[in-house]
């Protein structure tokens, strides 16, 4: 009898635990409105060149993932910055941790791939955990225009971040191809949602915001590639920004950087990489060569020190962009998780993170 209710309340247990799995992996996005991209054949989206997207046995161990290298953890707790008076000229740039960040053009604003949330996974329960916590709540930001999103994983779109801006704020979300059927699953009403192919765009409130090309994936369950990833143009006025979203490195940034850089500031995919991988998330010397690509500009280094995705140590990406930035002679800015950037006076750069690591 003992045995039988220790099952039924293990039991009770995975099903409290899987409850959200269903409603998180979101919406099946209609074929015949993603065929109006030429990128979309076969039922799914592909690449400009041909990619693998799987990684390599032979340079990866799932043992070594989940069990291995203490040193992909901070020593320490991360340092945070709280919020910051409002503003209302310049370009500032708040970096949350990972790839979320606030870009604020002369009092507006826009929000990056927010994600509030303790995991990023399909379960509130397992899955990678937050290295540090959210540096600010979602109520300390300032009134937001938009809410701009790169791809549909679970580190990039979040159901719960996502639910809590649709109904706390009245900000438009724009996503590539496909994500809004997600949203439409977790609730948000049609109209708050734009759906946009490469190389198309959106305004609102003074904003242009670009759909522009990445080299990536999808997919927030097995089935992979039915909704498109993308980075961003992100302008307003004489202001702009551009956001790499996930990616490997390839020959687009130079086409991107001509069409529409030189650009204020980049925010720059370089962490989560690794040998089984290369052609979906960039090393950080990659990242330094797309940003020249680009155009320059101020390069603020994004998709690192929140999640441990990868098996680097955890503050490698940085060591190696700030090595290759300044033997380059670029600019750069290493914001703590919280604190915001001043694009035209960012300060020096101080290796705050080197003594955690």
């Amino acid at each position: 009898m003992k045995k039988a209710l220790a099952g039924l309340l293990g039991l009770a247990g995975v099903a409290y635990a899987l409850k959200d799995v269903p409603r998180q992996l979101g919406g099946k996005p209609d074929p015949v409105h993603m065929s109006r991209s030429p990128r979309y054949r076969d039922g799914k989206f592909h690449n400009d060149e041909e990619v693998s997207s799987v990684p390599d046995r032979d340079a990866f161990s799932l043992r070594d993932f989940v069990f291995g290298g203490a040193d992909r953890k901070p020593s320490v707790a991360v340092p945070l910055v709280g919020p910051a008076a409002p503003v209302t000229d310049g370009l500032h740039i708040t970096w949350y941790g990972h790839a979320s960040a606030l870009i604020e053009i002369d009092g507006a604003a826009v929000l990056v791939d927010p994600v509030w949330s303790d995991r990023v996974s399909p379960s509130a329960h397992v899955g990678p955990r937050r290295l540090h916590p959210v540096p600010h709540q979602l109520s300390d930001l300032p009134a937001i225009s938009a809410v701009v999103v790169s791809h549909d994983h679970y580190d990039h779109l979040d159901m719960d971040t996502v639910q809590k801006l649709a109904s706390s704020t009245s900000a438009v979300f724009v996503v590539p191809l496909g994500l809004g059927a997600h949203l439409a699953r977790w609730d948000v009403p049609a109209s708050r949602v734009v759906e946009l192919d490469w190389d198309e765009s959106h305004s609102v409130d003074g904003f242009t915001l670009t759909c522009t090309a990445a080299q990536h994936f999808s997919g927030r369950s097995v089935q992979r590639d039915v909704t498109l990833w993308a980075s961003w143009v992100i302008r307003r006025g004489e202001r702009s920004v551009f956001y790499s979203g996930d990616t490997g490195y390839f020959a687009g940034y130079k086409t991107i950087g001509a069409a529409h850089g030189p650009f204020d500031a980049v925010l720059m995919q370089v962490g989560a990489y690794g040998d089984a991988w290369p052609d979906i998330h960039m090393t950080p010397e990659d990242g330094v060569r797309a940003f020249d690509d680009l155009g320059g500009g101020l390069l603020i280094p994004v998709h690192w020190a929140t999640f441990n995705l990868a098996l680097h140590p955890w503050g490698e990406p940085i060591d190696r962009v700030w090595r290759e930035v300044k033997a380059r002679g670029m600019k750069l800015a290493v914001p703590r998780p919280g604190e915001r950037v001043d694009v035209d006076s960012p300060g020096e750069v101080d290796g705050w993170w080197q003594s955690l690591a």
